[in-house]
């Protein structure tokens, strides 16, 4: 299960040599999702869509740590075709996931590879503005409509990075992690002489998140097939 190569993204052969000598053994391809994660990569691809989705071991990564807390109901900012959607429910039956996607192109593709999944009873796909979506969510925890979530995803739109987290701390369990991804962005996070939206919303995220006393975290540098990059990994504190 490998993903295709993106020219924009920063590759080193001994990155794509660990991923394709490890993920094998850890994940083999007769595994019962196997074949709906290739045909989210495949059909996203076909549609057009950016080749954007987390690497196969992130993705089963995200899913191990829905895992590992006995996650039931999980949160998505970004859903794109559904590929890290598909991986971390179609390992976790217990779990039912709420994913979020801005263009309606992508949440289309996204619900056709999630029903080719069969997990379209588990995973719902609600097209819209993040800020917007998050707040009615928000809203609806709030009022007790909706359970709270136990482990958050984002990866949208960069510069709305805070804003995602803060109103997701109001839908969220005590422990909750909430993961941020692309926050290293092959090291220029940390190369001030760069000063993008993209770049801001990063170190915007990170800052805050440290000094926020309701939350614990820490960033995590990842390399892989699909390039150098990281996470910023936070806990909810009790």
């Amino acid at each position: 299960m490998s993903a295709s190569r993106n020219p924009n993204h920063e590759h080193d052969a001994r990155w794509t040599a660990v991923d394709a000598y490890a993920f094998p053994h850890s994940h083999p391809a007769s595994r019962h999702n196997s074949a709906a994660l290739e045909n989210a990569l495949a059909k996203s691809k076909a549609a057009g869509l950016p080749d954007i989705s987390t690497s196969p071991a992130q993705g089963k990564f995200l899913a191990l740590a829905c895992k590992q807390a006995g996650v039931t109901h999980a949160l998505e900012v970004g859903t794109l075709g559904g590929y890290s959607a598909i991986w971390v429910a179609s390992e976790n039956p217990q779990l039912r996931l709420t994913t979020v996607e801005y263009d309606p192109k992508h949440a289309e593709v996204a619900r056709k590879n999630i029903e080719f999944a069969g997990l379209s009873d588990r995973i719902e796909v609600i097209n819209g503005a993040g800020l917007d979506v998050l707040t009615r969510l928000r809203d609806e925890v709030v009022a007790g409509t909706r359970p709270k979530f136990g482990f958050v995803f984002i990866d949208a739109d960069k510069e709305n990075n805070w804003n995602y987290v803060e109103l997701s701390l109001a839908m969220v369990k005590p422990r909750t992690a909430i993961c941020v991804d692309n926050v290293v962005r092959r090291g220029q996070v940390a190369d001030f002489s760069i000063d993008n939206s993209r770049i801001q919303g990063a170190r915007d995220v990170i800052e805050k998140a440290g000094k926020d006393p309701r939350l614990d975290s820490v960033v995590i540098q990842t390399v892989g097939e699909k390039s150098y990059d990281g996470w910023l990994w936070i806990v909810v504190n009790e």
